[in-house]
């Protein structure tokens, strides 16, 4: 009896010593030491070159399946079944991100895409690639940029994310179930390899250009939905057009805005890029009624990039989108919805572009960037990490690394934001409700907006990283009495690094905005 409970004693240490290694293993910095850490002061204006590319990154949906009882999620139990398509005995499904686990995709509905605007001055290069993904973590970026070659002479690479509910999984959260990554390795070394060929293929073409600057900033408001008070929207439409120099043809174009790509909503089993994708087709190749061109495209290559979706920025289903040529109305979740809201951004893109601009001919490129440690509050995110559904690594006891920058071209300046972070942190209108968590006053003022220079003012969100909603501290909710009346919790804390986050972020920036003034 004593040899069974020392050889009983033996099995339980060595399952104990297997199981804390493993969770090392899963914490383990995948970067020890990075930095991102840079500062670049323009001293005086240069020739601005630019050039895009899109390459795509669409995954192949081998297998198909039957969804029996029609809930939009996979599971044998209750009569679903797959078509094994390559006989191989396995369902080698492709886990749409976005709305819930255990969603495989059926199909393709159109491309996705790592879209790249290079911007050189002659002494500093830019890229900012923007991918169709619900999100890319810190330590997928970095090794992205790995694969960028010295001689792309790259000065900073700014990854951010579409944030389509639409596409496939690369952060891990949306798999077969909540603990089970939904990440395909391969697809994921295939997407980091075109994000690194986008770059280069937009580096090779590097034209002489004017940068053609516009906005419209109250049309699309119909578009969106703030589903938490306060209600405060990111709504502008701002937007680049890079103009060959020597022929005056349009090489591309940058159109930000702010908004959940969820019009889909959560039936859809087609990958696809959600409303971006009929933005860019726009503003590329023209606004169509049925086959008829009503409003030219201005050709080029289309990035379109997001803003401040948090709060919770959206298309929501009880939000109803006019057809910009029928006037017909969608509400249900279709692509013809999306088609109708994607239409008519494009219009108000295109009409922006054409009625006022200031091109800017030469200027020069200032650039911060900052390397954050972030603490990992959320209890949900730490037992996520630690079980690796969260492929990402830990540089001290539950901190992750992330990144911030800011830059000025000109009269044009830039942050970037790791995640979803409120519009009320960007534009101004944090409060502090009777019922919040902390009895504090508004802290993360002034507005992100009101510290930038420059006449126009583009803030990109989910840049570098996903590290989910950025809240207002004063506005934090997750104990009853809830605040603006609600019944329950709002949404954005059980998908937020944790209270402090926004806080640290608006210090951060802060400081960098006032090295980047200084000049």
């Amino acid at each position: 009896m004593k040899k069974f409970f020392t050889i009983l004693g033996i099995l339980i240490l060595v399952l104990i010593s297997g199981i804390l290694f493993w969770v090392n293993s899963n914490l383990k910095d995948r970067h020890p030491g990075y930095k991102a850490d840079l500062k670049i002061i323009s001293e005086k204006p240069g020739q601005l070159s630019a050039g895009f590319a899109a390459l795509p990154i669409t995954p192949v949906v081998t297998d198909t399946w039957t969804d029996k009882d029609g809930d939009n999620e996979y599971d044998p139990q209750k009569g679903d079944a797959y078509t094994d398509v390559n006989g191989n005995g396995v369902f080698d499904a492709v886990w749409i991100a976005g709305m819930s686990n255990s969603k495989p995709a059926n199909g393709i509905h159109d491309d996705v895409w790592a879209r790249t605007m290079v911007i050189d001055d002659g002494k500093t290069r830019l890229a900012i690639v923007v991918i169709d993904a619900i999100g890319f973590f810190n330590d997928d970026i970095i090794d992205a940029r790995s694969r960028i070659p010295a001689e792309a002479g790259v000065t900073y690479t700014i990854i951010c994310s579409t944030h389509t509910h639409e596409g496939p999984d690369l952060m891990g959260i949306w798999g077969e179930s909540p603990f089970k990554s939904g990440v395909n390795k391969k697809h994921m070394e295939y997407v980091k390899n075109q994000i690194a060929a986008s770059v280069m293929a937009a580096v090779k073409n590097l034209r002489p250009a004017h940068l053609s600057v516009s906005e419209d900033l109250t049309g699309a408001i119909p578009l969106v939905k703030d589903t938490r008070a306060p209600e405060v929207f990111d709504s502008g439409l701002r937007l680049i057009k890079a103009i060959d120099k020597e022929n005056g043809a349009t090489l591309g174009s940058l159109i930000a805005w702010a908004d959940h790509p969820e019009t889909l909503w959560s039936e859809n089993l087609l990958i696809s890029s959600d409303f971006p994708h009929f933005v860019r087709e726009g503003v590329e190749k023209g606004v169509f009624n049925g086959d008829s061109l009503m409003k030219p495209g201005i050709g080029g290559v289309a990035v379109y990039i997001n803003g401040a979706v948090g709060g919770l920025m959206t298309t929501h289903p009880s939000l109803t989108v006019k057809d910009p040529f029928t006037g017909q109305e969608f509400k249900d979740p279709t692509y013809e919805k999306t088609a109708a809201q994607g239409k008519t951004l494009s219009l108000l893109a295109l009409n922006a572009m054409e009625k006022s601009s200031e091109v800017i001919d030469s200027a020069g490129i200032s650039l911060v960037v900052k390397t954050v440690e972030l603490p990992i509050d959320n209890i949900v995110f730490k037992l996520a990490t630690s079980l690796g559904v969260l492929d990402r690594g830990t540089t001290g006891w539950m901190k992750m690394r992330s990144e911030l920058s800011v830059f000025q071209i000109g009269p044009i300046s830039f942050t970037t934001i790791p995640g979803e972070p409120y519009p009320e942190l960007i534009n101004g209108g944090v409060e502090a409700p009777a019922e919040r968590d902390f009895k504090i006053d508004p802290l993360e003022i002034p507005a992100i907006r009101d510290m930038m220079s420059g006449k126009y003012k583009f803030v990109f969100g989910l840049a570098n990283d996903e590290i989910g909603y950025i809240i207002p501290k004063s506005q934090w909710d997750v104990d009853a009495p809830y605040a603006y009346g609600r019944k329950d919790s709002p949404y954005g804390e059980e998908n937020s690094l944790g209270s402090g986050t926004a806080l640290i972020l608006h210090q951060n920036i802060k400081e960098m905005l006032g090295e980047l003034n200084e000049k």
